[in-house]
């Protein structure tokens, strides 16, 4: 049923509950397991402060460095799990970017974590998981993580 599954993941409580759920999901249909890391451009121009900061890059570095250390750490469960898994890193909007990658990759189904929030917070805020589900044509696995407030 599964060749290719996309799980976008952040490295969050929820991504980790929906990483989970897609290597088992892999496993299950020997799919190839494709991981998304997404560097949000909007949080790396909203920063104004100076270019370095403890000899280090501003934010693009941090997410970036947050990036790579989540998709190893998933590159080494799926080669736990015996699944084939593909990770890229890609700057842009988070909602965007997971659209048009599972487009491109043609995947048959993406796998998003998200945190369950109270109505008034997701109003506000709304999430990328709640923007990927309006925006994508693709079906759809969403993994729902309780927080503590």
């Amino acid at each position: 049923m599964y060749d290719r599954i996309l799980l976008s993941t952040d490295g969050t409580v929820a991504s980790e509950r929906a990483a989970a759920h897609a290597l088992e999901l892999a496993a299950t249909h020997d799919a190839v397991l494709h991981v998304l890391y997404v560097v949000d451009e909007d949080v790396v121009t909203a920063y104004s402060g100076d270019e370095y900061v403890d000899e280090a890059e501003g934010p693009e570095h941090g997410l970036e460095k947050h990036g790579e250390e989540t998709l190893s750490a998933l590159r080494h469960r799926a080669s736990e799990a015996d699944v084939d898994i593909e990770t890229a890193m890609q700057h842009g909007r988070p909602d965007e970017t997971i659209v048009r990658y599972g487009d491109d990759q043609e995947v048959d189904v993406l796998v998003l974590g998200t945190k369950r929030r109270p109505e008034e917070y997701r109003t506000l805020l709304g999430s990328v998981t709640d923007r990927v589900l309006r925006l994508t044509t693709r079906p759809a696995i969403v993994v729902k993580t309780e927080v503590k407030e």
